[in-house]
């Protein structure tokens, strides 16, 4: 584990009606926090994101906010709206997929380029959302590049704190738990690798959005790792998810060397599965994240795993949105 480091504020606090800017805002955080800042009182937020897909559903939601689909990695002409913000939240990043390049461009020359324009533009805060994969015993792109992510935010010298979640789910979650409920929900059988006691410590976004949403008003600086405040094996977040959305799904365990030949051949068929070989090896992996007082830290309150569930899975509208891969 990496040390944590000390917090302290930063003169200034914004006021309600400054600029936010979050890169990569069209994803499963940017999707909620856009509504928790505006439930706050932010109404200038700007939201630049690569994918056309997830920046119209999110125009849809919120028709008053701007957009910008750009490409942070190549495109030009955003730069100029970094300029006079209260804060920047820097949240774009590659999470799964098999080609190893779209990591280090996503995660590492994306940052690159963007990190480049808040120091010309002055930018005085930034929430650099950051990953617990950076303390995990794991080694593969994503947490290779996250590492080299936070570190190059850090090294730009602007005050900033640094977030690092665990596996988060919620509203809009296009990977992991959304993807696992949307398919168990599909298939009569849903497979689970080995004997499913893997221990996760998965973290609701919308308990994320509100610790974003905290150091933006508190101007929290430091390290702090956003573990979830419970503990679960697979096997049980599993049975939790088929509880929550009502699935009908026979939950089966199978060998780990079949389940990892099956995503293999999956890989064939698909150039960017939501599920990967590498992604299984994370997940049997022996981590325990260290968990903090996070909702005492930033003033927020943590809210108990089997009602994240509910308000996930069974939301009249936000339940049935899936965003693009």
């Amino acid at each position: 584990m990496t040390s944590i480091a000390e917090a302290g504020p930063i003169p200034g606090t914004p006021s309600s009606h400054g600029t936010i800017v979050i890169t990569g805002g069209a994803g499963l955080v940017g999707q909620n926090l856009v509504t928790r800042l505006k439930n706050k009182g932010y109404s200038r937020l700007i939201v630049i994101d690569k994918a056309a897909q997830n920046a119209a559903i999110l125009r849809e939601f919120h028709p008053d906010i701007e957009v910008i689909v750009a490409d942070l990695a190549t495109d030009d002409g955003w730069q100029d709206k970094l300029a006079g913000i209260d804060a920047l939240v820097h949240a774009h990043a590659q999470i799964g997929g098999l080609d190893p390049n779209e990591f280090v461009r996503n995660n590492e020359l994306a940052s690159k380029r963007v990190m480049a324009a808040a120091t010309a533009n002055g930018v005085p805060y930034i929430v650099n959302i950051s990953s617990s994969v950076v303390n995990s015993l794991a080694v593969d792109n994503y947490t290779e590049t996250k590492k080299a992510q936070e570190a190059l935010v850090l090294a730009t010298g602007i005050p900033q704190v640094v977030l690092r979640p665990t596996l988060m789910f919620g509203w809009f979650d296009r990977k992991h738990v959304g993807w696992l409920a949307r398919f168990m929900q599909k298939v009569p059988v849903f497979p689970v690798p080995g004997s499913g006691r893997y221990l996760r410590q998965p973290l609701y976004v919308a308990d994320f959005c509100d610790v974003i949403v905290a150091a933006i008003e508190k101007r929290i600086t430091g390290a702090y790792n956003i573990t979830g405040q419970e503990r679960i094996d697979y096997i049980d977040l599993v049975r939790a998810m088929k509880r929550a959305t009502g699935a009908g799904a026979v939950i089966q365990k199978i060998p780990y060397g079949l389940f990892a030949g099956l995503l293999r051949t999956w890989a064939i068929f698909d150039k960017n599965p939501p599920f990967t070989e590498k992604q299984l090896e994370a997940l049997v992996t022996p981590d325990v994240f260290e968990v903090i007082d996070w909702p005492g830290i930033f003033g927020v309150k943590a809210t108990p795993l089997e009602k994240a569930f509910e308000e996930t899975f069974r939301h009249p509208v936000y339940s049935n949105v899936a965003l693009q891969f």
